[in-house]
C-alpha cells in the first residue's frame, strides 16, 4: 500500500515542515557537527581490531610479548650497551690522545719505534703530514643510527684529546680515519672498527627475534587447532540450520570447545527425534482428521437434490472443500518442510513454473529472472513458500512482479503487488499464524513462508513495493 512521505522527508526535500513554515539553516559549525559526528574512540579501536578470532587471539598472545622485548630492548640500549660503548670510545680516544702527544713531542728518529709499536699493540697505522691544516668537517650521514658509537667517538675525542679532529667513518668499511691537528702537522690514524663493536648487542638482538619467531610459530599452530574445532562447530551449526543432514561432528580442541561439540551432537539428535516424532504424529492426525470430512462429502454427494435443497447443500459442499483446505494448509505449516533433503537446484525454473501457474489462475504477472542461478534447495517446500507469496499478491493486487538477483552471498528474491499493501507498523504481525485480514484467508500463506525460508537459512521481510502496494523480500544464503 502506499504512504504518504512522512514530514521528516518532506522538511529534508523542500526545507519547510509539514504544516509549511520555513525554518532557518543551522549555523555551519552546529550543522557540520550534526551531519559529520566525530567517531567514539572505542569505535576506532574496534574498526583496528581484528574481526576473526584467530588474529584475536594473537594479538592477545603477541601484543603482551612485543611490548616487554621492547621494554627489554630499550633497557639494554639505554643501560648495558651504553656503558660499553663509552668504555669503548673512551679507551680509543685515550690511546689516540697519548699517540698524538707521544709523538708530537719525541724527536723523528724515534718515531718510527712508536709507529711501529702502536701498529703492533694498538692496530694503528699512522701517517703524518707536516704543515697540513685540518679542512672544515665534513657532515656525513650516521653509518651505524642504531648504534651509539659515532656520537661516543665524538665525545670522548672531544674530551681526551682536546685538539681539533675529524673522524672519518665512510672513507673505509674495516676502519676508522681520525685526522688530529697538531702545531706541527695532521696526524692520521687509521684504527679498526672491530675495536667499538661488541657481539652481546647482535645476540641479544638475535636472542629476542628468534623467541618472538619461535613463540609466534607456536602460537600459531596452537591456535589453529582451536579455532580449526571452533570453525568446524560453527559450520555444523549453520549446516543444519539450513536443514543439511549432516553427520555428528567430532569433538576436538581445548575442554570447552569439546563441551560445545557433544552438546551440538546431543541437540542435533534431540531435534531430529522430535522432527520424526511430530511427522508420526501428524501422519495419524492427517488420516483422522480426512476421514470425517471424506464421509461428509461422500453423505452430501448422496443426498436427494430438489430446488429447495440445493442451495442448502451447495453451501455444504463449499464449506466441506473449505474445511480439507484449512486442514491440508494446517498440515503443511506443522510439517514445515518435512523430510526432504536439500540438494543444489536451479531455482530458475522453479519460479518460472510458479509464475507460469500464476499467470494460469487469472493473475497479472511479470518475471525479471537471470538465466540461471544454482543453490542448495528443498524444492518442494520453496515452491509451497514461494507459491503462498504470489497467491497473496495475486490476490490483493492486479500487477505481480517476480524478480530474482544474486549478490556476493545472497540470493535474493522480490514479490511486489500494487494492492493496498500493509501498514508498517502491522508487518511483523502478518507473519503470525492465523492472521489474516481476508475473508478467504486462513492466515498461514506468510508463516509457512517463514517457516520454509528460515528452515535454508535465510530471512524474508516485507516492506513498501515500488508498484505502490507491498513487497515480500527473500534473501537465501548461496
Amino acid at each position: 500500500m502506499a504512504h504518504p512521505p512522512s514530514q521528516d522527508s518532506v522538511r529534508s526535500a523542500s526545507g519547510r515542515s509539514a504544516d509549511g513554515a520555513a525554518h532557518e539553516p543551522a549555523p555551519p559549525g552546529e550543522t557540520d557537527a550534526r551531519r559529520e559526528p566525530r567517531p567514539a574512540p572505542e569505535g576506532m579501536v574496534k574498526r583496528l581490531l581484528p574481526r576473526g578470532l584467530m588474529g584475536r587471539l594473537l594479538l592477545i598472545l603477541l601484543a603482551p610479548l612485543v611490548i616487554v622485548q621492547a621494554v627489554a630492548l630499550i633497557a639494554f640500549y639505554d643501560g648495558h650497551l651504553g656503558v660499553i660503548s663509552r668504555r669503548l670510545t673512551d679507551a680509543l680516544a685515550g690511546e689516540v690522545g697519548m699517540v698524538v702527544h707521544v709523538l708530537s713531542n719525541t724527536p723523528e728518529d724515534t718515531q718510527a719505534v712508536i709507529r711501529r709499536e702502536a701498529a703492533w699493540r694498538m692496530g694503528f697505522a699512522i701517517a703524518f703530514e707536516p704543515g697540513a691544516v685540518l679542512g672544515a668537517v665534513p657532515q656525513r650521514p650516521a653509518r651505524l643510527p642504531f648504534l651509539p658509537l659515532e656520537a661516543d667517538l665524538h665525545r670522548a675525542l672531544t674530551r681526551i684529546v682536546q685538539l681539533p679532529f675529524d673522524a672519518d667513518w665512510n672513507s673505509d668499511p674495516t676502519n676508522i680515519v681520525m685526522r688530529v691537528q697538531t702545531d706541527a702537522g695532521v696526524f692520521s690514524i687509521e684504527a679498526p672498527r672491530r675495536r667499538l663493536f661488541t657481539t652481546t648487542f647482535v645476540v641479544f638482538v638475535i636472542w629476542l627475534v628468534g623467541f618472538a619467531i619461535l613463540f609466534t610459530t607456536v602460537a600459531v599452530m596452537f591456535m589453529r587447532i582451536q579455532v580449526r574445532a571452533i570453525r568446524r562447530l560453527s559450520n555444523a551449526v549453520q549446516g543444519f540450520g539450513q536443514g543439511r543432514d549432516a553427520a555428528p561432528i567430532q569433538p576436538e580442541g581445548a575442554a570447552e570447545v569439546r563441551q560445545a561439540a557433544i552438546a551440538f551432537n546431543q541437540m542435533q539428535e534431540n531435534i531430529r527425534r522430535f522432527v520424526a516424532q511430530r511427522t508420526e504424529m501428524l501422519a495419524g492426525i492427517s488420516h483422522d482428521m480426512r476421514t470425517p470430512v471424506t464421509r461428509m462429502r461422500l453423505t452430501l454427494a448422496m443426498l436427494p437434490r430438489t430446488p429447495e435443497t440445493e442451495e442448502d447443500i451447495a453451501a455444504l459442499e463449499q464449506d466441506t472443500a473449505e474445511m480439507e483446505r484449512l486442514v491440508e494448509t494446517y498440515l503443511a505449516f506443522a510439517r514445515g518442510e518435512g523430510t526432504e533433503r536439500p540438494r543444489e537446484a536451479d531455482l530458475v525454473p522453479l519460479l518460472r513454473d510458479l509464475a507460469a501457474a500464476a499467470r494460469r489462475s487469472g493473475g497479472d504477472v511479470v518475471e525479471t529472472l537471470p538465466d540461471a542461478l544454482r543453490l542448495p534447495l528443498r524444492e518442494t517446500a520453496m515452491r509451497r513458500a514461494i507459491g503462498n507469496l504470489l497467491d497473496n499478491a495475486r490476490r490483493h493486487g492486479q500487477r505481480v512482479e517476480l524478480g530474482l538477483r544474486s549478490e556476493a552471498r545472497h540470493a535474493e528474491i522480490t514479490v511486489d503487488d500494487d494492492g493496498p499493501g500493509i501498514p508498517e507498523a502491522e508487518r511483523e504481525e502478518a507473519f503470525k499464524p492465523f492472521t489474516t485480514g481476508s475473508a478467504t484467508g486462513t492466515g498461514l500463506g506468510l508463516a509457512i513462508a517463514r517457516d520454509v525460508v528460515r528452515g535454508h537459512g535465510g530471512e524474508i521481510s516485507l516492506e513498501a513495493s515500488p508498484l505502490g502496494g507491498l513487497r515480500a523480500r527473500v534473501r537465501l544464503p548461496l
